[in-house]
């Protein structure tokens, strides 16, 4: 009996060993017709194997592709599409880089600063105003979420006049903000026992 441990590395297990001795076999095939009918056979397996990746741009271009690496680039057929290159299968994406962009306070987050910096730019007063309350108050949850104690409001309106380079700001005894309690979601206390003093005042009832 022979184990699959004991067997060579597939270069693609998702294929599974079966199309791998397909390929070795195809490998051996000396007649050049016969070689490119057994192919184009496998291809259509391997294509059977992921029926829902038909839809994929250029599926047929990949199994293609794939075959070529179970075959160690060593399977002399006509191939209908350019195929990878050997030396690029294992090359490494080129690296993303990161962003550069320089925040004043990382707790209120960029996109924050940007809606900041669109607020200020708003010339329809009303849309200003609300859009203003707004960003204030998602500051103030942001502020709590890194800062569980109470948040001055005097602090948001600091900074968001900070944020927005003195274009927008606002007096804290006319703009008000809402309370620390409406904005973090707190699970309620001694949930349990309020259960379990329902439970009894219905066996009481």
């Amino acid at each position: 009996m022979k184990y699959n441990t004991n067997a060579k590395r597939l270069a693609l297990p998702e294929y599974g060993r079966n199309i791998q001795n397909m390929v070795d076999y195809c490998l051996t095939i000396e007649n050049r017709d016969e070689r490119n009918r057994c192919a184009n056979a496998i291809i259509s397996i391997m294509g059977n194997l992921f029926p829902h990746l038909r839809d994929v741009n250029d599926f047929k271009h990949i199994l293609w592709d794939h075959l070529a690496i179970m075959a160690d680039f060593k399977l002399d057929v006509d191939y209908p599409y350019e195929i990878i290159k050997k030396e690029n299968v294992h090359q490494h994406p080129p690296r993303v880089p990161y962003g550069e962009t320089e925040m004043i306070y990382r707790h209120y987050g960029q996109t924050l600063e940007r809606l900041i910096n669109k607020a200020a730019q708003m010339e329809d007063r009303d849309e200003k105003e609300m859009l203003v309350y707004l960003i204030a108050n998602q500051m103030k949850k942001s502020f709590l979420i890194w800062n569980k104690d109470s948040v001055d409001n005097q602090k948001i309106l600091k900074d968001l006049a900070e944020l927005s380079e003195m274009r927008i700001v606002r007096n804290v005894e006319t703009f008000r903000l809402a309370e620390s309690a409406e904005l973090i979601d707190t699970p309620p206390r001694n949930s349990n026992n309020n259960k379990k003093n329902k439970k009894n005042h219905s066996r009481k009832g």
